[in-house]
């Protein structure tokens, strides 16, 4: 559940902090009591909901080793680390993609994601915990499965996405704003500006949930596409094995914040709506029905 709060907190957070910021600098000039210019709402909408989102895909391999704690392998010092570069450099030539960086974080709970600004500057990290709960062929699927991400351009996509509802999030909220602000008018203009600015940000709250359930349910979409891939570079009998390995896992620990949604790891049933992955007995399934007509 951590996981989903930060994924939804941070992309509300960001909204809200622009939101501070034009009424601080007084850059709310689209909207007064005239009216709305609509053609320039849409324009600055559209400018900072992309802006975000894409400089955090450019600074998410930055990111991912500072905030995970990945210790990129550049000399490997051990056989199983020359085994880890070795699949992964096999695994993204018959992907088509860059070889990408690989990295070790530690974590009890076995789990791995793939970050990076395109297919040919990207980041494969996995646990300790994976590495030491998993059989070779099942660690060879969920590198597969990462290596799937980037190789379908999920990073950004979703990047896309999000750069798009959060601009619909900004324009929709905006206008709300303004209609409670005229709604709370008084003859001083204080009630307009007060009524705007909070109106403002609770429409951007509300909304801002509801764009992360787009996102989330784009995501576990494009979960099934990356077992499919993992299973392509392995097969779909080493990717199930990889999925159940996961299931009869202890730790619960997830992702946090933006890699969660590049991960492998399954999400919580109750919190669904809000889950960048689909349950793990989902997507067991569709591998083996998948075998099944092959």
């Amino acid at each position: 559940m951590k996981r989903v709060l930060l994924f939804v907190a941070t992309n509300i957070a960001v909204l809200a902090v622009i939101t501070i910021i034009m009424r601080l600098f007084g850059l709310d000039a689209t909207m007064n009591a005239k009216g709305i210019n609509y053609t320039s709402l849409a324009v600055f909408s559209i400018l900072w909901g992309s802006i975000g989102s894409f400089i955090s895909l450019a600074i998410s391999k930055w990111m991912a080793k500072r905030a995970m704690g990945v210790q990129v392998i550049e000399n490997p010092r051990n056989q199983s680390e020359q085994w880890l570069i070795d699949t992964v450099r096999q695994q993204a030539n018959e992907a088509g993609i860059g070889i990408p960086e690989v990295g070790i974080f530690h974590s009890q709970s076995p789990n791995a994601f793939a970050t990076g600004m395109n297919k040919n500057n990207s980041l494969v990290a996995v646990s300790t915990g994976l590495l030491q709960t998993m059989k070779r062929d099942e660690v060879e699927a969920v590198l597969g499965h990462e290596v799937a991400h980037i190789a379908n351009g999920d990073m950004v996509t979703m990047t896309l996405i999000q750069g798009i509802l959060n601009a619909f999030v900004i324009f929709f909220s905006r206008i709300i704003g303004f209609a409670i602000g005229q709604a709370m008018r008084n003859n001083n203009s204080s009630g307009y500006t007060l009524g705007h600015f909070i109106g403002t940000l609770i429409a951007q709250i509300i909304l801002g949930f509801l764009a992360a359930m787009i996102v989330c349910a784009f995501s576990r979409w494009r979960e099934f596409h990356a077992d499919a891939g993992g299973a392509k570079l392995t097969s779909n009998h080493s990717m199930a094995n990889a999925l159940r390995a996961l299931q009869r896992n202890t730790h619960t620990e997830k992702l946090q914040g933006e890699f969660a949604a590049f991960g492998i790891s399954g999400g919580s049933a109750v919190a669904k709506l809000f889950s960048t992955h689909p349950p793990l007995e989902e997507r067991i399934e569709r591998l083996e029905q998948t075998q099944t007509l092959v």
